[in-house]
């Protein structure tokens, strides 16, 4: 599946998703959906992956961070349920995105009226 369908998909997840719980929920109810969803249609997907830093090709920090959830080594989705997202969420997404090499994120507020105000493209190089 291409890079976009499989985004596709993940946005009509993400939209069903809210329409069923709605905002307002802790992250981690929304990751354990956004996961047995993934399940359902079979897509590959790591939650809570470790992601080091690595300089000059030496790994200095091994736990640096944590992603949410990598869709098949393609897609990183940084989940949130907060009052509004500020730079430091876009950037936070953007950093994992090149420590990884990962070209597309998606940042998902679910603390949204209108869960569509609450998707956000990333893109590293793409």
């Amino acid at each position: 599946m291409h890079i976009n369908q499989l985004s596709g998909v993940i946005v009509d997840i993400l939209i069903h998703m809210h329409k069923e719980l709605g905002p307002g929920l802790f992250e981690s109810v929304y990751e354990e959906v956004l996961a047995s969803e993934l399940d359902k249609r079979e897509i590959g997907y790591r939650r809570q992956q470790v992601i080091p830093i690595v300089y000059d090709d030496v790994v200095l920090v091994e736990n640096a961070f944590k992603a949410d959830i990598i869709v098949d080594n393609r897609i990183i989705i940084e989940l949130k349920s907060i009052d509004q997202l500020s730079p430091v969420h876009y950037k936070q997404l953007l950093t994992y995105l090149r420590l990884t090499g990962i070209k597309l994120g998606l940042l998902v507020n679910f603390n949204e009226v209108l869960i569509k105000d609450g998707i956000h493209r990333v893109v590293n190089n793409l």
